[in-house]
């Protein structure tokens, strides 16, 4: 081998040293060791140089850290094959044997063993040094410490692995492809999706850049990632941009056996390096469930919203804050606001603390109840409202947000008040009634009222007017009473009526004198008053309680007692007044009846006074005869005044006036007795009569010549019925109907002693 300058090759400098004799050869070795180490202990990498045997001769410092060792002495000697591994080391020498047969090799891997026996990874460079003669007299050995470079080339393999894993087995249908438009990755997710398998498609070109999952312009979108077009993006519906990705909403026709489905596409550049665009990832999501389901919601909000807005209720939605986002138009219109002035309005700041303490325990999680009366922040308006607030959670029970439903109560309002009127109230007069009375009574009954006066009052010849007149008569008669006892009072007396005809007034801190003046106010006032042509007439009665000590109970008693004995004197004057307008009204109603009752009470007087009756029964039954017919006060005006035959019902309602006369007049008690002959005038000899069917002598001897002289007159007087009979013919109709309507003894009389005929 030829020599090298000192400059050149070192082995070759040594190596020209080996042919002289032995002094001068280690002296050139002392020389050329020294230029050896110089080398070793400069170099970054262990340099260890071995005799042809394997022994080593010299070594680097780093030696002596790569492989735990203090000094060179501990290596000098030592087979350099006792720092490898007993499993590398037939493979060292092959590699040692292979180096010095002449051929070339490359660095190998081996596991190195360090003083302390642990093992590291090595990567050894191994080469001679020839002598005089060519042949190799030394070697030399170039390690490293490769442990993290293995450990960094382990984990990129393995991060490789790994990404190659999550990459096969994401969800979503997952491809690359190459700037030259090759795919790169195609993921199990897209084989299922086109039933297409890697294999066929890794390597693949324009055929898989081309893909149909949504038509021609699949290309074109993905050009889109390798260099943006804004004229070719407008082309895309839904097509949004982050930075350099692309995200799409398309519907697809050819997938799934042209069945068509929606999907999301993604797609994202790929960079090397340097961060040049070399290809593309597209990751592929089919949406169709979503889109259906996304339908089926906005139908559902259509639906909802279109309840929301129609619905007979306000309804309002309200964040975490209390913060209104929403309400329907029934809100608005119930709270008297606009839509606009509603929105954003934070309802925890209202003024309202049962309201805003109602929505506190809303977001708090529960079901809660307003009920007031709400006054509009931005209209002069207050509204009667319920609302119920009800929270809204998500899944894990926190409350998001609450719902609340309005409604209007005024209507319930006013029933309620209604109805608290009416408990409270008298429906026909408005004045207070006998339970609100019972109640104040006990309020008012304290000291500091006193002296409490009561006064009680009794409306006079009611029940006659009732009888009389009919019910609707004595409701304008007691209104009327009502009104006059009102305006007698003062504006702190309180005024019931306790039922019928009974009225009492307390009059708070009030003594005799005062409560004795509102009394008479009251008269005087009544005395100017009419109800129709009925003069009104009221009996009071009054007593003061001034002690503590005294009954209420024993007050009221005393009370009562005092009217009753006005009303023994004022009633009887007000009834027989009102009889007499009873009869007036009856022959202002109907003038024939006053004529006809006229003429029967001369009858009935001229046969009283044929049977010999006292000058006292005489005048009873004639006045029984003039009033024979009082009861048909109570008959409609029509039916009195009917032109034709009367019809089963109206004949009904006729043989009702007995009845009502014999009440009429009884209730009066100068006509008590005439009030009986009243009521039997029309019962027949026979008992085919009415109201009661009495029978023969148990009619009463005045009704009995009441109705022979009722019959005669009613034949022979003109009716707007039937046909006038002359005095013969009644006579033949009263013989006729002897014993059969008519008692045969005062029908014989009658006509033979009244009219004069023969029998």
């Amino acid at each position: 081998m030829k020599k090298t300058t000192e400059s050149g090759n070192l082995s070759a400098q040594i190596s020209g040293h080996l042919g002289t004799d032995h002094v001068v050869l280690n002296k050139a070795l002392l020389e050329s060791g020294e230029l050896y180490r110089s080398i070793v202990h400069a170099s970054p990498d262990d340099i260890t140089i071995s005799d042809i045997e394997g022994r080593i001769i010299m070594t680097s410092p780093t030696a002596l850290d790569m492989f735990g060792y203090s000094s060179e002495e501990e290596l000098i000697g030592s087979n350099i094959m006792d720092f490898i591994t007993p499993e590398d080391r037939e493979r060292a020498m092959g590699n040692i044997s292979h180096v010095l047969s002449g051929a070339t090799t490359g660095p190998v891997e081996y596991t190195g063993i360090r003083k302390d026996g642990s093992t590291f990874d090595i990567e050894v460079n191994g080469g001679f040094v020839l002598g005089e003669d060519g042949r190799p007299i030394k070697m030399v050995f170039i390690i490293r410490d490769i442990t993290e470079r293995k450990l960094s080339h382990q984990l990129l393999k393995s991060s490789q692995r790994q990404l190659q894993d999550i990459i096969e087995f994401l969800p979503d249908a997952t491809l690359a492809i190459d700037r030259d438009k090759r795919v790169i990755i195609w993921n199990k997710a897209i084989e299922k999706m086109t039933g297409i398998p890697a294999s066929e498609m890794i390597g693949k070109g324009d055929y898989a850049y081309t893909i149909p999952f949504y038509g021609d312009a699949r290309g074109q979108f993905m050009d889109l990632v390798f260099s943006y077009d804004d004229a070719i993006a407008s082309r895309y519906k839904n097509l949004k941009r982050d930075g350099d990705t692309l995200m799409a909403e398309v519907f697809c026709p050819a997938m799934y056996d042209n069945k068509g489905a929606w999907i999301f596409v993604k797609v994202a550049p790929l960079h090397d390096q340097t961060g040049n665009v070399v290809g593309v990832i597209e990751i592929i999501r089919d949406i169709t469930d979503r889109k259906q389901a996304d339908e089926t919601i906005l139908k559902s909000e259509a639906k909802y919203r279109q309840i929301f807005e129609n619905a007979p209720l306000g309804i309002l939605h309200f964040n975490q804050d209390g913060v209104i986002e929403d309400c329907n138009e029934n809100f608005v219109k119930i709270i008297g606001s606009t839509k606009a002035d509603l929105i954003n309005m934070n309802m925890l700041k209202l003024p309202d603390s049962k309201l805003t303490n109602a929505l506190k325990e809303t977001l708090n999680g529960h079901l809660a109840i307003y009920e007031g009366n709400y006054k509009s922040v931005t209209a002069d308006k207050v509204t009667p409202v319920r609302v119920l607030f009800t929270p809204i959670k998500s899944a894990e029970g926190i409350v998001e947000a609450g719902v609340g439903i309005i409604e209007d109560i005024t209507p319930r309002k006013k029933r309620e008040e209604e109805i608290e009127y009416l408990s409270y109230h008298d429906q026909l007069t408005g004045l207070y009634n006998r339970r609100f009375y019972e109640e104040e009574l006990i309020r008012l009954d304290t000291e500091r009222n006193l002296p409490l006066s009561i006064a009680m009052g009794d409306v006079n010849g009611l029940k006659l007017i009732n009888d009389s007149f009919g019910h609707a008569a004595g409701d304008a008669y007691l209104m009327k009473v009502a009104e006059v006892i009102k305006r007698g009072c003062r504006a702190d007396d309180i005024i019931a009526r306790l039922g019928g005809d009974e009225f009492v007034i307390l009059l708070p801190r009030t003594n005799a004198f005062e409560a004795e003046r509102v009394i008479n106010r009251i008269r005087n006032l009544s005395l100017k008053e009419q109800s129709g042509a009925i003069n009104m007439s009221i009996s009071f009665g009054f007593e003061t309680k001034t002690e503590v000590s005294e009954n209420i109970q024993e007050i009221l008693k005393r009370t009562e007692d005092h009217m009753y004995r006005h009303k023994l004197y004022e009633n009887l004057s007000m009834r027989s007044k009102t009889i007499d307008l009873i009869m007036n009204t009856l022959y202002e109603k109907n003038n024939r009846e006053m004529l006809h009752s006229k003429r029967v009470s001369e009858l009935c007087e001229t046969i009283a006074s044929i049977i010999y009756f006292d000058k006292d029964e005489i005048n009873q039954v004639r006045i029984a005869g003039l009033m024979h017919d009082i009861g048909k006060i109570g008959i409609d005006e029509e039916i009195l005044n009917k032109a034709n035959q009367l019809n089963a019902e109206e004949w009904g309602e006729i043989k009702r006036h007995p009845e009502i006369g014999y009440r009429i007049l009884s209730s009066v008690n100068e006509f008590s007795e005439i009030a009986g002959y009243v009521l039997e005038h029309q019962e027949r000899w026979d008992g085919k009569g009415y109201p009661r069917g009495l029978r023969g002598e148990a009619i009463s001897l005045q009704a009995r010549i009441i109705a022979v002289a009722d019959a005669y007159d009613a034949m022979t007087s003109y009716r707007t019925y039937g046909r006038v009979l002359d005095e013969d013919h009644a006579v033949i109709e009263i013989k006729k109907y002897a014993s059969l309507q008519f008692d045969p003894e005062i029908a014989r009389i009658f006509v033979e002693k009244v009219l004069k005929k023969a029998w």
